[in-house]
């Protein structure tokens, strides 16, 4: 008894695991162009049909919280869903110094975005200094949630 119900558990948790593969890799496959990240806060209207998703992504920058001798950079983004559906967002980003070296990158998630909602989030980094600094985004999607 005691070995099906490792076998169930293993099963049940490949099964997990295999779809969240899939959909994660579906999700950030639609754009491989690296674009500048947005500047700053802006406002954003209500896209007309058409638009490009990746409008939605308002503000995406570093934010050094470094005091007394420590180092500590987070990203912060703010997404506001001009679609008409509720929708996930994930898109894959790196940070450039000026040398042109990547020196991070990643991939962000922001799930469940009401039509017309705002949603903020943030995220720690490795980075030890913001001087010079750029983050780019190389793919950006929107999908629909369930």
């Amino acid at each position: 008894m005691r070995v099906h119900r490792r076998h169930a558990l293993s099963s049940a948790l490949i099964a997990v695991a295999t779809a969240f593969g899939l959909a994660f890799g579906t999700a950030c496959s639609s754009d491989e162009s690296s674009t500048p990240a947005p500047e700053g806060e802006t406002t954003a209207e209500r896209s007309p049909e058409g638009a490009s998703e990746r409008a939605d992504l308002v503000s995406f920058k570093l934010d050094d919280r470094s005091q007394a001798g420590i180092t500590n950079i987070w990203l912060t983004w703010t997404i506001t869903n001009n679609s008409g559906k509720k929708s996930n967002y994930s898109w894959d980003w790196e940070a450039i110094d000026a040398n042109g070296t990547r020196v991070a990158n990643g991939t962000q998630l922001e799930t469940d975005v009401q039509p017309g909602q705002t949603a903020t989030g943030e995220f720690p980094t490795t980075l030890k200094s913001t001087e010079g600094v750029k983050l780019n985004i190389t793919s950006f999607d929107r999908t629909a949630a369930s």
